[in-house]
Protein backbone atom coordinates (compact mmCIF):
# COMPACT_ATOMS: atom_id res chain seq x y z
CA UNK A 1 0.00 0.00 0.00
CA UNK A 2 1.41 3.37 -1.04
CA UNK A 3 1.74 5.76 1.92
CA UNK A 4 -0.22 8.99 1.73
CA UNK A 5 2.51 11.41 2.75
CA UNK A 6 0.36 14.46 2.06
CA UNK A 7 -2.25 13.24 4.54
CA UNK A 8 0.38 12.47 7.16
CA UNK A 9 1.95 15.91 6.75
CA UNK A 10 -1.46 17.59 6.93
CA UNK A 11 -2.51 15.65 10.02
CA UNK A 12 0.73 16.48 11.80
CA UNK A 13 0.36 20.15 10.85
CA UNK A 14 -3.01 20.53 12.61
CA UNK A 15 -2.08 18.74 15.84
CA UNK A 16 -0.45 21.84 17.40
CA UNK A 17 -3.65 23.81 16.77
CA UNK A 18 -5.84 21.10 18.29
CA UNK A 19 -3.69 21.08 21.40
CA UNK A 20 -3.61 24.87 21.52
CA UNK A 21 -7.40 25.30 21.16
CA UNK A 22 -8.56 22.55 23.53
CA UNK A 23 -10.33 24.20 26.45
CA UNK A 24 -10.21 27.66 24.88
CA UNK A 25 -13.28 29.87 24.51
CA UNK A 26 -14.36 31.06 21.06
CA UNK A 27 -17.27 33.41 20.33
CA UNK A 28 -18.67 33.35 16.77
CA UNK A 29 -21.16 35.91 15.49
CA UNK A 30 -23.13 35.96 12.23
CA UNK A 31 -26.23 37.56 10.78
CA UNK A 32 -29.44 35.85 9.75
CA UNK A 33 -28.44 35.20 6.13
CA UNK A 34 -26.33 32.28 7.25
CA UNK A 35 -29.31 30.09 8.14
CA UNK A 36 -30.54 30.14 4.54
CA UNK A 37 -27.16 30.28 2.82
CA UNK A 38 -25.87 27.67 0.44
CA UNK A 39 -23.22 26.50 2.94
CA UNK A 40 -25.35 26.68 6.07
CA UNK A 41 -25.26 22.93 6.77
CA UNK A 42 -21.47 22.82 6.45
CA UNK A 43 -21.00 25.86 8.69
CA UNK A 44 -23.07 24.39 11.51
CA UNK A 45 -21.35 21.05 11.11
CA UNK A 46 -18.07 22.89 11.61
CA UNK A 47 -19.43 24.42 14.81
CA UNK A 48 -20.08 20.92 16.11
CA UNK A 49 -16.63 19.81 15.03
CA UNK A 50 -15.00 22.60 17.03
CA UNK A 51 -16.90 21.58 20.16
CA UNK A 52 -15.87 17.95 19.66
CA UNK A 53 -12.25 19.09 19.46
CA UNK A 54 -12.59 20.61 22.90
CA UNK A 55 -13.37 24.24 22.06
CA UNK A 56 -15.79 26.03 24.38
CA UNK A 57 -18.05 27.62 21.78
CA UNK A 58 -20.52 30.48 22.03
CA UNK A 59 -22.43 31.42 18.89
CA UNK A 60 -24.39 34.65 18.53
CA UNK A 61 -26.91 34.97 15.71
CA UNK A 62 -28.57 37.95 14.10
CA UNK A 63 -31.95 38.34 12.41
CA UNK A 64 -31.54 41.51 10.36
CA UNK A 65 -32.61 40.26 6.88
CA UNK A 66 -35.58 38.35 8.30
CA UNK A 67 -36.74 41.35 10.34
CA UNK A 68 -36.36 43.64 7.37
CA UNK A 69 -38.58 41.34 5.33
CA UNK A 70 -41.25 41.03 8.06
CA UNK A 71 -41.38 44.78 8.62
CA UNK A 72 -41.98 45.26 4.89
CA UNK A 73 -44.72 42.58 4.87
CA UNK A 74 -46.41 44.21 7.86
CA UNK A 75 -46.34 47.62 6.15
CA UNK A 76 -44.38 49.08 9.05
CA UNK A 77 -41.83 51.83 8.64
CA UNK A 78 -38.32 51.60 10.05
CA UNK A 79 -36.65 54.71 11.34
CA UNK A 80 -32.90 54.83 11.98
CA UNK A 81 -30.90 57.25 14.10
CA UNK A 82 -27.14 57.04 13.65
CA UNK A 83 -27.48 53.53 12.31
CA UNK A 84 -29.75 52.32 15.13
CA UNK A 85 -33.33 51.26 14.50
CA UNK A 86 -36.11 52.85 16.51
CA UNK A 87 -37.84 49.78 17.91
CA UNK A 88 -41.49 50.40 18.77
CA UNK A 89 -43.81 47.80 20.34
CA UNK A 90 -45.04 46.44 17.00
CA UNK A 91 -41.50 46.02 15.67
CA UNK A 92 -40.40 44.39 18.93
CA UNK A 93 -43.16 41.80 18.59
CA UNK A 94 -41.92 40.94 15.10
CA UNK A 95 -38.34 40.69 16.42
CA UNK A 96 -39.33 38.35 19.25
CA UNK A 97 -41.29 36.16 16.87
CA UNK A 98 -38.42 36.06 14.36
CA UNK A 99 -35.74 35.38 16.99
CA UNK A 100 -37.68 32.35 18.20
CA UNK A 101 -38.06 31.04 14.65
CA UNK A 102 -34.39 31.55 13.75
CA UNK A 103 -33.20 30.00 16.99
CA UNK A 104 -35.24 26.88 16.31
CA UNK A 105 -33.84 26.70 12.77
CA UNK A 106 -30.29 27.01 14.08
CA UNK A 107 -30.87 24.27 16.65
CA UNK A 108 -32.22 22.07 13.86
CA UNK A 109 -29.12 22.75 11.71
CA UNK A 110 -26.83 21.94 14.63
CA UNK A 111 -28.74 18.71 15.27
CA UNK A 112 -28.60 17.75 11.58
CA UNK A 113 -24.81 18.01 11.74
CA UNK A 114 -24.78 15.19 14.29
CA UNK A 115 -26.40 12.66 11.98
CA UNK A 116 -23.77 12.73 9.24
CA UNK A 117 -20.00 12.26 9.03
CA UNK A 118 -17.79 13.53 10.52
CA UNK A 119 -20.12 14.10 13.49
CA UNK A 120 -22.16 10.90 13.38
CA UNK A 121 -22.93 9.36 16.79
CA UNK A 122 -21.70 12.42 18.65
CA UNK A 123 -23.93 14.35 21.05
CA UNK A 124 -23.74 18.09 21.65
CA UNK A 125 -26.22 19.90 23.86
CA UNK A 126 -27.18 23.51 23.14
CA UNK A 127 -27.96 25.99 25.89
CA UNK A 128 -29.74 29.32 25.66
CA UNK A 129 -31.51 31.47 28.19
CA UNK A 130 -31.79 34.85 29.86
CA UNK A 131 -28.03 35.30 30.14
CA UNK A 132 -28.11 38.91 28.93
CA UNK A 133 -29.31 41.83 31.01
CA UNK A 134 -30.03 44.87 28.84
CA UNK A 135 -30.97 48.51 29.21
CA UNK A 136 -32.53 50.99 26.79
CA UNK A 137 -30.22 53.17 24.78
CA UNK A 138 -32.67 55.98 25.39
CA UNK A 139 -32.86 59.24 23.49
CA UNK A 140 -30.44 59.96 20.64
CA UNK A 141 -30.55 63.30 18.81
CA UNK A 142 -33.91 64.01 20.41
CA UNK A 143 -35.45 60.70 19.33
CA UNK A 144 -36.42 57.95 21.79
CA UNK A 145 -35.15 54.61 20.46
CA UNK A 146 -37.75 52.91 22.69
CA UNK A 147 -37.05 49.16 22.82
CA UNK A 148 -33.65 49.38 21.16
CA UNK A 149 -31.17 48.48 23.85
CA UNK A 150 -27.58 47.61 24.70
CA UNK A 151 -25.97 44.98 26.87
CA UNK A 152 -25.75 45.89 30.54
CA UNK A 153 -24.47 42.64 32.05
CA UNK A 154 -23.61 39.07 31.03
CA UNK A 155 -24.31 36.10 33.31
CA UNK A 156 -20.85 34.63 32.77
CA UNK A 157 -21.20 32.18 35.66
CA UNK A 158 -24.17 30.45 34.06
CA UNK A 159 -22.62 30.43 30.57
CA UNK A 160 -19.30 29.03 31.84
CA UNK A 161 -21.14 26.32 33.77
CA UNK A 162 -22.70 25.05 30.54
CA UNK A 163 -19.52 25.44 28.49
CA UNK A 164 -17.55 23.48 31.08
CA UNK A 165 -20.06 20.64 30.65
CA UNK A 166 -19.32 20.47 26.92
CA UNK A 167 -22.42 22.35 25.82
CA UNK A 168 -22.57 24.97 23.08
CA UNK A 169 -24.11 28.31 24.02
CA UNK A 170 -26.52 29.89 21.52
CA UNK A 171 -27.28 33.55 22.17
CA UNK A 172 -29.88 35.71 20.44
CA UNK A 173 -29.90 39.52 19.98
CA UNK A 174 -32.35 40.08 22.81
CA UNK A 175 -31.79 41.27 26.37
CA UNK A 176 -33.96 41.48 29.44
CA UNK A 177 -34.27 44.22 32.02
CA UNK A 178 -34.77 43.76 35.74
CA UNK A 179 -38.27 45.15 35.31
CA UNK A 180 -39.18 42.40 32.84
CA UNK A 181 -38.85 44.38 29.62
CA UNK A 182 -37.33 42.94 26.44
CA UNK A 183 -34.88 44.94 24.33
CA UNK A 184 -33.64 44.46 20.79
CA UNK A 185 -29.84 44.31 20.59
CA UNK A 186 -27.34 44.06 17.76
CA UNK A 187 -25.55 40.70 17.49
CA UNK A 188 -22.23 42.58 17.38
CA UNK A 189 -22.95 44.25 20.72
CA UNK A 190 -23.87 40.89 22.26
CA UNK A 191 -20.82 39.13 20.84
CA UNK A 192 -18.33 41.80 21.93
CA UNK A 193 -19.74 42.00 25.45
CA UNK A 194 -19.89 38.21 25.82
CA UNK A 195 -16.36 37.74 24.47
CA UNK A 196 -15.05 40.46 26.80
CA UNK A 197 -16.90 39.16 29.85
CA UNK A 198 -15.82 35.56 29.25
CA UNK A 199 -12.26 36.65 28.46
CA UNK A 200 -12.63 34.73 25.20
CA UNK A 201 -9.52 33.64 23.34
CA UNK A 202 -11.08 34.39 19.95
CA UNK A 203 -13.95 36.41 18.56
CA UNK A 204 -14.94 35.39 15.03
CA UNK A 205 -17.12 37.43 12.69
CA UNK A 206 -18.62 35.50 9.76
CA UNK A 207 -19.36 38.03 7.02
CA UNK A 208 -20.15 38.21 3.33
CA UNK A 209 -16.92 39.65 1.96
CA UNK A 210 -13.67 37.63 1.85
CA UNK A 211 -11.60 40.15 3.81
CA UNK A 212 -9.98 43.55 3.46
CA UNK A 213 -10.95 44.97 0.08
CA UNK A 214 -7.93 44.61 -2.21
CA UNK A 215 -9.28 47.37 -4.47
CA UNK A 216 -8.59 49.94 -1.79
CA UNK A 217 -6.77 53.15 -2.58
CA UNK A 218 -3.68 54.23 -0.71
CA UNK A 219 -1.00 51.79 0.40
CA UNK A 220 -3.17 48.71 0.84
CA UNK A 221 -1.43 46.71 -1.86
CA UNK A 222 -0.14 43.93 0.39
CA UNK A 223 -2.13 41.04 1.77
CA UNK A 224 -3.91 42.31 4.87
CA UNK A 225 -4.46 38.92 6.48
CA UNK A 226 -2.95 40.10 9.77
CA UNK A 227 -3.36 43.42 11.56
CA UNK A 228 -2.51 44.69 15.00
CA UNK A 229 -4.80 46.97 16.97
CA UNK A 230 -2.59 49.94 16.10
CA UNK A 231 -2.73 49.08 12.39
CA UNK A 232 -6.53 48.79 12.48
CA UNK A 233 -6.80 52.20 14.09
CA UNK A 234 -4.52 53.66 11.42
CA UNK A 235 -6.64 52.03 8.73
CA UNK A 236 -9.83 53.48 10.20
CA UNK A 237 -8.21 56.92 10.25
CA UNK A 238 -7.48 56.57 6.54
CA UNK A 239 -11.09 55.56 5.99
CA UNK A 240 -12.29 58.74 7.70
CA UNK A 241 -10.03 60.82 5.47
CA UNK A 242 -11.27 58.96 2.37
CA UNK A 243 -7.75 57.81 1.50
CA UNK A 244 -8.88 54.17 1.42
CA UNK A 245 -12.04 52.37 0.37
CA UNK A 246 -13.33 49.43 2.37
CA UNK A 247 -16.33 47.16 1.89
CA UNK A 248 -19.41 47.76 4.06
CA UNK A 249 -18.72 44.60 6.03
CA UNK A 250 -15.17 45.66 6.84
CA UNK A 251 -16.32 49.15 7.79
CA UNK A 252 -18.84 47.56 10.12
CA UNK A 253 -16.57 44.99 11.78
CA UNK A 254 -13.24 46.80 12.12
CA UNK A 255 -14.58 49.15 14.84
CA UNK A 256 -16.01 46.04 16.53
CA UNK A 257 -12.56 44.46 16.44
CA UNK A 258 -11.06 47.55 18.07
CA UNK A 259 -13.66 47.46 20.82
CA UNK A 260 -13.07 43.75 21.46
CA UNK A 261 -9.28 44.18 21.50
CA UNK A 262 -9.51 47.03 23.99
CA UNK A 263 -11.82 44.82 26.07
CA UNK A 264 -9.13 42.16 26.31
CA UNK A 265 -9.91 39.68 23.52
CA UNK A 266 -6.59 38.47 22.14
CA UNK A 267 -7.60 37.49 18.60
CA UNK A 268 -10.40 38.68 16.34
CA UNK A 269 -11.01 36.97 12.99
CA UNK A 270 -12.96 38.37 10.04
CA UNK A 271 -13.93 35.45 7.79
CA UNK A 272 -16.19 35.04 4.78
CA UNK A 273 -19.08 32.66 5.37
CA UNK A 274 -19.14 31.96 1.63
CA UNK A 275 -15.85 30.01 1.68
CA UNK A 276 -16.35 26.32 2.33
CA UNK A 277 -14.75 25.41 5.64
CA UNK A 278 -13.66 29.00 6.20
CA UNK A 279 -13.43 28.68 9.98
CA UNK A 280 -11.40 25.49 9.79
CA UNK A 281 -9.04 26.94 7.20
CA UNK A 282 -8.59 30.12 9.22
CA UNK A 283 -8.06 28.40 12.55
CA UNK A 284 -6.09 25.28 11.59
CA UNK A 285 -3.70 26.49 8.89
CA UNK A 286 -0.76 28.89 8.96
CA UNK A 287 -2.02 31.04 6.11
CA UNK A 288 -5.70 31.19 6.98
CA UNK A 289 -8.37 32.61 4.68
CA UNK A 290 -9.48 35.75 6.48
CA UNK A 291 -8.05 38.64 8.44
CA UNK A 292 -6.80 38.14 11.99
CA UNK A 293 -6.53 41.14 14.30
CA UNK A 294 -4.45 41.03 17.47
CA UNK A 295 -3.84 43.40 20.34
CA UNK A 296 -0.08 43.29 19.78
CA UNK A 297 2.48 41.87 17.33
CA UNK A 298 1.87 38.26 16.40
CA UNK A 299 5.58 37.48 16.13
CA UNK A 300 7.65 37.36 19.31
CA UNK A 301 11.19 36.27 20.14
CA UNK A 302 12.22 34.61 23.37
CA UNK A 303 14.77 32.25 24.89
CA UNK A 304 13.81 28.62 24.45
CA UNK A 305 12.51 26.53 27.33
CA UNK A 306 12.51 22.79 27.86
CA UNK A 307 8.86 22.56 26.74
CA UNK A 308 9.92 23.94 23.34
CA UNK A 309 12.03 20.90 22.43
CA UNK A 310 9.17 19.24 20.54
CA UNK A 311 8.49 22.36 18.49
CA UNK A 312 12.18 22.78 17.67
CA UNK A 313 12.42 19.17 16.53
CA UNK A 314 9.42 19.63 14.22
CA UNK A 315 11.22 22.53 12.56
CA UNK A 316 14.65 20.98 12.14
CA UNK A 317 13.84 17.34 11.32
CA UNK A 318 12.74 18.04 7.69
CA UNK A 319 15.94 20.05 7.16
CA UNK A 320 17.99 17.25 8.69
CA UNK A 321 16.37 14.78 6.29
CA UNK A 322 17.33 17.06 3.37
CA UNK A 323 20.89 17.30 4.63
CA UNK A 324 20.62 21.04 5.27
CA UNK A 325 21.22 20.65 9.00
CA UNK A 326 23.38 18.19 10.89
CA UNK A 327 21.34 15.72 12.92
CA UNK A 328 20.62 16.43 16.56
CA UNK A 329 18.70 14.08 18.81
CA UNK A 330 16.18 15.16 21.42
CA UNK A 331 18.60 14.57 24.30
CA UNK A 332 21.21 16.91 22.82
CA UNK A 333 18.65 19.67 22.26
CA UNK A 334 17.41 19.26 25.83
CA UNK A 335 20.99 19.64 27.10
CA UNK A 336 21.62 22.72 24.93
CA UNK A 337 18.15 24.28 25.21
CA UNK A 338 19.52 27.43 26.89
CA UNK A 339 21.50 28.17 23.70
CA UNK A 340 18.32 28.42 21.56
CA UNK A 341 16.18 31.37 20.57
CA UNK A 342 12.70 30.71 19.22
CA UNK A 343 10.45 32.84 17.04
CA UNK A 344 6.77 32.40 17.83
CA UNK A 345 3.80 33.30 15.68
CA UNK A 346 0.50 33.34 17.54
CA UNK A 347 1.96 31.06 20.25
CA UNK A 348 3.39 28.57 17.73
CA UNK A 349 7.12 28.13 17.13
CA UNK A 350 7.92 29.02 13.51
CA UNK A 351 11.66 29.63 13.78
CA UNK A 352 14.68 28.77 15.89
CA UNK A 353 18.43 29.37 16.08
CA UNK A 354 21.17 28.53 18.57
CA UNK A 355 24.39 30.25 19.62
CA UNK A 356 27.42 28.27 20.78
CA UNK A 357 30.15 30.18 22.63
CA UNK A 358 33.66 28.73 22.71
CA UNK A 359 35.15 29.44 26.18
CA UNK A 360 38.27 31.57 26.19
CA UNK A 361 37.64 32.95 22.71
CA UNK A 362 35.65 35.88 21.28
CA UNK A 363 34.10 33.51 18.72
CA UNK A 364 30.56 32.15 18.62
CA UNK A 365 28.83 29.76 16.24
CA UNK A 366 25.36 30.21 14.79
CA UNK A 367 23.71 26.80 14.47
CA UNK A 368 20.34 25.24 13.84
CA UNK A 369 18.80 28.23 12.03
CA UNK A 370 15.43 26.96 10.78
CA UNK A 371 12.22 28.63 9.62
CA UNK A 372 8.86 26.97 9.02
CA UNK A 373 8.24 26.65 5.23
CA UNK A 374 5.14 28.88 5.35
CA UNK A 375 7.19 31.75 6.78
CA UNK A 376 10.30 31.66 4.63
CA UNK A 377 11.19 34.63 2.44
CA UNK A 378 9.36 36.93 4.88
CA UNK A 379 12.33 38.23 6.83
CA UNK A 380 12.07 35.74 9.68
CA UNK A 381 15.59 34.42 9.11
CA UNK A 382 17.02 37.94 9.12
CA UNK A 383 15.17 38.72 12.33
CA UNK A 384 16.57 35.63 14.04
CA UNK A 385 20.08 36.42 12.81
CA UNK A 386 19.76 39.94 14.23
CA UNK A 387 18.69 38.57 17.60
CA UNK A 388 21.55 36.07 17.63
CA UNK A 389 24.03 38.88 16.94
CA UNK A 390 22.62 40.88 19.85
CA UNK A 391 22.93 37.86 22.14
CA UNK A 392 26.49 37.26 20.89
CA UNK A 393 27.55 40.86 21.63
CA UNK A 394 26.06 40.62 25.11
CA UNK A 395 28.25 37.55 25.71
CA UNK A 396 31.48 39.20 24.59
CA UNK A 397 31.52 37.60 21.14
CA UNK A 398 32.82 39.72 18.26
CA UNK A 399 33.07 37.07 15.53
CA UNK A 400 30.31 34.78 14.39
CA UNK A 401 30.91 31.59 12.40
CA UNK A 402 28.47 29.33 10.63
CA UNK A 403 28.87 25.98 8.86
CA UNK A 404 26.51 25.22 6.00
CA UNK A 405 26.13 22.83 3.07
CA UNK A 406 23.29 24.52 1.14
CA UNK A 407 22.82 28.10 2.36
CA UNK A 408 26.11 29.66 1.29
CA UNK A 409 24.52 32.43 -0.75
CA UNK A 410 22.13 33.38 2.04
CA UNK A 411 25.00 33.95 4.45
CA UNK A 412 27.30 35.72 1.98
CA UNK A 413 24.46 38.14 1.19
CA UNK A 414 24.45 38.99 4.88
CA UNK A 415 28.11 39.81 5.23
CA UNK A 416 29.63 36.41 5.95
CA UNK A 417 32.89 35.50 4.23
CA UNK A 418 34.07 32.00 3.47
CA UNK A 419 37.07 30.86 5.46
CA UNK A 420 39.04 27.71 6.20
CA UNK A 421 38.84 25.15 8.97
CA UNK A 422 41.98 26.60 10.50
CA UNK A 423 40.00 29.70 11.47
CA UNK A 424 37.74 27.64 13.70
CA UNK A 425 38.54 27.47 17.43
CA UNK A 426 40.57 24.36 18.22
CA UNK A 427 37.72 22.68 20.06
CA UNK A 428 35.44 23.19 17.02
CA UNK A 429 38.09 21.93 14.58
CA UNK A 430 38.10 18.64 16.46
CA UNK A 431 34.34 18.26 15.93
CA UNK A 432 34.32 19.15 12.23
CA UNK A 433 32.40 16.53 10.18
CA UNK A 434 34.51 15.77 7.13
CA UNK A 435 31.74 13.61 5.64
CA UNK A 436 29.38 16.61 5.41
CA UNK A 437 32.18 18.87 4.12
CA UNK A 438 30.29 21.96 5.27
CA UNK A 439 31.55 25.32 4.08
CA UNK A 440 32.72 27.66 6.83
CA UNK A 441 31.74 31.32 6.96
CA UNK A 442 32.69 34.08 9.36
CA UNK A 443 31.80 37.69 9.98
CA UNK A 444 32.57 40.35 12.55
CA UNK A 445 29.70 41.70 14.62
Amino acid sequence: MKPNNDFVAWFRSIVPYVNEFRGKTFVVVFDGEITAGERSAEIFRDFNLLVNLGVKLVIVHGVYPQIKSKIREANLRSKYIKGLRVTDAATLNLIKETVGQIRIEIEALLSMGLSKPPMANSTIRITNGNYITARPIGIVDGVDLMFTGEVRKIDTTAIRLHLDQGEMALLSPLGYSRTGEVFSLTPENVAIEVATALKADKLIFLMDTPGIDRRSNGDLNGALSELTLAEVRALLSKLESNSVKLSKDIQKYLPCAVQACVGGVDRIHLISRRIDGAMLQELFTHKGVGCMISRGPLQTFRSAEIDDVGGILELIEPLENEGVLARRDRKLIEIEIDRFLVLEYDNMIIGCAALNHFPGTPVGELTCLAIHPDYRNKGCGDSLLKRIKIRAKNNGINELIVLTTKASHWFTERGFNETSIEKLPKIRQGRYNYKRRSKIFIRSI
